[in-house]
């Protein structure tokens, strides 16, 4: 339906107030801020086209960093150039960066978390119901014939096995090209060939290549602030999925290299990026503030988030050429179903953990009745579901 809508243009002005606004309001991890952004963006201000955004998913889900994040930074681009992925990123990790900073100073100076369990456990289900919607409308555009049904639940299977989320989507890609090569009897000389262009124009070759060369630098450079903006950066670069994913790199990198942090200060930091709206890698603001105070939270923000604006900026260019090559569009048409896929399963996850009991299992029909049936903003059904958390507090 959106696929025939006039395309709207917007504002700088327009992207910084959207951004901030989502920025503020987007708990519940990366599956929760995607499924808010198709809603804003593709749905009720017609900013993207619904093909666009998978597009965008994709290669998002294709290189390091932030998902969500960096696609809040393709549609700024999308829309304003670099001026507009300038703006759509920092609007959107600013409130969390600012949310985090305070937190981390009430940390520091009172040593303990603030307590947040009874809104979290009323949000977690409305967010599972807000992914849900986004799902089944994305999944229309994205999943739109047999085979890419297939790759997304051969996908599915793979993440749930365990199977790393880059491996599951260069699968995904894999397939699908490889499908379109055969039914072309092109399999051999021109298939591999180009599937694997799409590796090198997504730029991860050099993706791996810098992530050497900062860890090089970083391994001789003095502990202070410009070590750890170094040591945020190689963890920027390098760092796909989840914030589980992250912590493992946070652990090695600050506890057990640095010993700049205590296991149970890391996993505080942890939380706090998880309990608060916006991107989990937030996780640094705390960090750099624990480790170099205010200042070691901008340098800290600045290091993790730095490598998805660059590579955003880089690739972007890209994606329309990428759709005038068979091969190619074929393998971003795999992705796109692969990212479908683990986009569920975190879903099937996260309503695992937050619908716990029937408090919540009412929380989450209501939220999905009113998403469905009665076509409630997302902002609203967040802040109807955080004032039921303060009542059952």
């Amino acid at each position: 339906m959106a696929e025939s809508r006039e395309i709207r243009e917007a504002s700088l002005g327009e992207i910084a107030l959207v951004f901030l606004k989502l920025g503020m309001i987007a708990f519940g991890g990366p599956a929760a801020h995607l499924a808010m952004m198709e809603e804003e963006f593709v749905r009720r201000r017609q900013w993207i086209t619904q093909a666009d955004f998978l597009d965008r998913l994709a290669t998002a889900n294709l290189i390091p960093g932030p998902s969500s994040t960096e696609v809040a930074i393709f549609v700024g681009q999308l829309k304003r150039g670099w001026r507009g992925l300038i703006v759509a990123g920092c609007c959107f990790l600013i409130p969390a960066a600012v949310t985090v900073s305070v937190i981390a100073w009430a940390y520091v100076r009172f040593g303990s978390l603030p307590k947040a369990e009874g809104v979290l456990s009323a949000i977690k289900p409305a967010v599972v119901a807000i992914v849900i919607q986004a799902l089944g409308k994305l999944g229309r555009t994205g999943v739109r014939t047999t085979l890419l049904a297939v790759i997304a639940v051969l996908a599915a299977v793979l993440s749930l096995l365990g199977v790393s989320p880059v491996l599951v989507l260069v699968f995904a890609g894999l397939v699908s090209a490889a499908a379109l090569a055969m039914k072309s009897r092109l399999l051999c000389a021109v298939g591999f060939p180009k599937v694997a262009g799409l590796q090198k124009v997504l730029g991860l070759p050099k993706v791996v290549a810098g992530a050497m060369a900062v860890a090089a630098v970083g391994a001789a450079f003095p502990v202070g602030l410009g070590r750890l903006f170094l040591s945020f950066l190689k963890i920027g670069l390098v760092v796909f999925g989840s914030g589980y994913v992250l912590l493992a790199f946070l652990q090695t990198e600050f506890v057990e290299r640095l010993h700049w942090l205590t296991v149970k200060q890391l996993i505080d930091a942890v939380a706090v990026g998880q309990f608060t709206p916006g991107p989990v890698f937030t996780t640094a603001t705390f960090i750099g503030y624990v480790v170099a105070g205010w200042m070691g939270a901008v340098v800290a923000t600045v290091g993790i988030f730095l490598p998805g604006f660059v590579l955003v900026a880089v690739s972007g260019s890209f994606l329309p050429r990428l759709r005038r090559s068979a091969i190619a569009a074929a393998a971003l048409d795999g992705v796109v179903a692969g990212s479908l896929a683990l986009m569920a399963v975190v879903t099937w996850q996260l309503g695992k953990a937050s619908i716990v009991d029937w408090t919540t299992l009412i929380v989450f029909g209501v939220s999905l009745i009113a998403l469905l049936r009665l076509q409630v903003n997302s902002a609203w059904l967040i802040a109807a579901a955080a004032v039921v958390g303060l009542v059952m507090r």
